[in-house]
């Protein structure tokens, strides 16, 4: 495994090159696939299940800020991954290469396929969603690496299969295969489709701590809580959204305050600029997302927000729509 790439804090959106790529795939050109940074604006963990795990309830959308997976046919008889871009470095200190989901996604997929061996491929991740900062950037990289392996690879295995294999690597993966806005229940592999919600102009923020998913429901006192409010058939209006947001909540942001008080920090920031509509942490942080009223007033708070913090990982961005 190598890695190249030097960090970055101050990315800027894929914008047009996100809407090439997915050009590119519609038109059956080969070799790459976008993993959409995933943003949990409201986040609901109802209780611990028996197996341990905990019962969730999400509303999920993603971003047009994406880590890109690209392979090409391998020289040798191996699988090879290489990992470049902004947080390669954070990815590979935190990762052994064997343990990367996308590594792991390519032999799920073979094994689901009834192979006994992946074919001589060379994958390459660029990373440009912040590690561990609950933007499901490495269950974005996994659904990417199923959809693309699956077309390249001409295994044509189904969505039902791929979300199969995609539970068996992670909660978020399910939901990341679709990556589209919708509610996940359940271990969060119980899908349902949002219609209505807009494509929002959003800052996403990440103060540069790490918290760990794991110390996060660690930290959670053990409760019953309640659910998410009542989803309306359909969303009319970004407004819409905002005010059902504020009646929906993020029970981690807490727990990861606790584990670090930085994690707080970057909800608090973005909602403090005048024309942010609403922030909160994504998943179980340290990451936050802010909802504005267009995309040049995402950009300016994000220009703003670098000036004051200039060592967080700062971006504007465009959510997908329903």
């Amino acid at each position: 495994m190598s890695k190249s790439g030097s960090t970055a804090t101050h990315p800027q959106p894929l914008g047009d090159f996100a809407r090439a790529i997915e050009a590119a795939v519609s038109d059956g050109v080969p070799g790459s696939e976008l993993a959409y940074a995933k943003i949990n604006l409201a986040l609901h963990v109802l209780g611990r299940r028996t197996d341990g795990y905990h019962q969730i309830e999400t509303l999920v959308v993603f971003a047009d800020y994406a880590d890109v997976v690209t392979v090409v046919p391998s020289p040798d008889e191996r699988m090879h991954l290489t990992v470049k871009g902004p947080f390669a470095g954070k990815l590979t200190e935190s990762t052994p290469p064997t343990e990367n989901l996308a590594i792991r996604a390519a032999t799920e997929l073979m094994r689901s396929a009834g192979k006994k061996s992946p074919p001589p491929t060379r994958v390459t991740l660029t990373k440009r969603i912040p590690v561990a900062a609950g933007l499901g950037g490495g269950s974005a990289d996994a659904a990417a690496t199923l959809r693309l392996l699956d077309r390249e690879w001409k295994l044509n295995l189904g969505e039902k299969e791929l979300i199969k294999i995609g539970i068996r690597l992670g909660a978020d993966v399910p939901m990341c295969l679709a990556s589209r806005p919708l509610v996940a229940r359940g271990f969060g592999d119980e899908l349902t489709p949002v219609a209505g919600i807009p494509a929002m102009p959003i800052v996403l923020a990440h103060p540069g701590v790490g918290v760990t998913t794991r110390q996060v429901f660690a930290a959670l006192p053990a409760a019953e809580r309640s659910p998410m409010p009542p989803l309306p058939a359909k969303f009319n209006s970004l407004l819409e959204v905002i005010f059902w947001l504020r009646l929906a909540r993020n029970d981690l942001a807490d727990p990861a305050a606790s584990v670090n008080k930085a994690a707080g920090a970057a909800a608090k920031t973005i909602m403090r600029d005048p024309d942010c509509l609403f922030a909160r942490m994504s998943g179980s942080g340290a990451a936050a997302f802010g909802i504005f009223v267009t995309l040049d007033a995402a950009e300016r708070a994000a220009a703003r927000l670098r000036e004051t913090k200039p060592g967080w990982f700062v971006t504007a961005a465009m959510t997908l729509a329903s």
